[in-house]
């Protein structure tokens, strides 16, 4: 599905915080209604009673009835989602829910959205600051710091990484930093969404040698499962040093960012084993291809099986994500059953990359010709936005925007025929050299690795 709304306009929705969006479609509606003017309730009048004696405000009393109504659209709600929380997770790949976007599943994109925004606010870019790449806040307030008390989930581990990559001119290897973090649903939250949710949730790239991982653009075997390496299963190197990587000298982790994911999931999985458990992994730009990187990982080595040996749902929702690998890590993830729904802005040229030249669209990927393993592949259900500013380009990966545009209760299609065209004129009219040359030297990396030079 596409949805073409301009960001620099002001939404005409309500935009209402993560623990507010219990009431999705017709909830919003009857919050917007409480939140109104005085002007389109009942008139400031007062009437009479039975009783001469007792007079009643009608303005307060539409109030009360209009939050009892409200109440009872989210129980409502709340119950839906319980009842239908596997078709909302990706169980029949989205079907029926993307093209119109379904009101439940909008809610639940906005709330994983909102999860993945408060890693970018609470990461310390301060050099001066004790906690400099690192989270500002401990876990137990980290949510509420961000203005998410109310989110519904409790912090269990912070997630740690460093690639193993070396910046041009540096003198020491890059430090470990803060990359997101792992959640469970709290109990009453439990009873809203049908299910005991475990959330991890990833940022995307900020410092220079995430930014180096991003462009290396080179395949190579992920070998999760020691029993079975699987050759044609391939995944960006860059990505893959980020998430496999470890600095034994970091105080605050113990191993790699992959270690320190299975070691916490799985904990939680055998502790809830008892109940429903579903498992969603959530991530904007790099955060996405980690995310993905984790859900593969996880159901490769089935270490997503509770108690009765039944399979845990495996969902990753991607903000603004690149390709993370070949058709073999596409096929695979299929094959073991990873969820995976691609919210991107059609003008986003991240998520073209890599793969602008050797991509799933490419000739030799269906030919199955001998370069074809080296044809990068997205995963999953793409919903397609259209939003461009052309003052801040940037904002086209903003992820702020992202979700600002799907809280706007307004969505319109926008034709296939024509995004790439947009796309490329976007990046082909930047004024920005940047740009340029790191879409031109990704190209010529792509072609001689194709080459085999």
């Amino acid at each position: 599905m596409a949805v073409n709304l301009p960001v620099s306009q002001p939404s005409s929705g309500l935009c209402v915080k993560p623990h507010q969006q219990r009431g999705h479609g017709s909830t919003a509606a009857a919050m917007a209604a409480v939140a109104a003017p005085p002007s389109t309730f009942a008139p400031q009048t007062t009437r009479l009673s039975a009783d001469p004696s007792i007079a009643v405000n009608t303005k307060n009393t539409t109030l009360a009835a209009t939050v009892a109504m409200t109440e009872r659209v989210t129980k409502k709600n709340d119950e839906t989602l319980a009842s239908m929380w596997r078709e909302i997770q990706g169980t029949g790949n989205w079907a029926g829910l993307v093209e119109p976007l379904h009101p439940l599943l909008r809610a639940e994109i906005v709330r994983y959205g909102e999860l993945v925004a408060a890693t970018y606010k609470a990461f310390d870019l301060d050099t001066c600051s004790k906690r400099y790449l690192n989270c500002k806040y401990g876990k137990a307030r980290m949510l509420e710091a961000m203005g998410m008390a109310g989110a519904g989930y409790d912090v269990t581990r912070y997630i740690y990484a460093t690639p193993d990559i070396a910046l041009p001119g540096a003198a020491e290897p890059c430090p470990i930093r803060w990359i997101g973090y792992v959640a469970v649903a709290s109990d009453e939250t439990v009873r809203r969404l049908g299910r005991r949710d475990i959330v991890v949730s990833f940022r995307g790239t900020v410092t220079g040698s995430e930014w180096v991982a991003n462009m290396m653009s080179s395949l190579e075997q992920a070998r999760f499962d020691p029993s079975d390496p699987r050759p044609d299963v391939k995944v960006e190197s860059g990505f893959l040093s980020v998430y496999t990587s470890d600095d034994a000298t970091c105080r605050f982790t113990c191993g790699s960012c992959r270690n320190q994911l299975l070691s916490e999931v799985t904990r939680l999985i055998n502790k809830y084993r008892q109940e429903d458990i579903s498992i969603t992994l959530a991530g904007h730009s790099m955060g996405s291809s980690l995310a993905l990187l984790f859900g593969y990982d996880l159901a490769e080595l089935g270490l997503n099986r509770d108690g009765g040996g039944d399979t845990v749902p495996i969902t990753v929702y991607s903000f603004a994500g690149p390709r993370v690998g070949n058709a073999g890590f596409k096929n695979r993830c299929d094959e073991l059953g990873v969820k995976v729904l691609r919210v991107v802005n059609v003008n986003d040229p991240i998520t073209k990359l890599p793969g602008i030249f050797l991509n799933e669209n490419f000739l030799g990927a269906r030919l199955e010709l001998p370069w074809s393993c080296a044809c990068y592949t997205h995963v999953g259900v793409e919903l397609a936005l259209d939003f461009f500013k052309a003052r801040d380009p940037a904002c086209v990966h903003d992820l702020e925007s992202y979700i600002g545009l799907l809280k706007c209760p307004k969505i319109a299609k926008v034709k296939r025929e024509h995004l790439l065209s947009k796309a490329m004129k976007f990046v082909l009219q930047q004024s920005f050299d940047t740009w340029r040359w790191q879409m031109a030297a990704i190209q010529v990396g792509e072609l001689v690795q194709a080459m085999g030079l």
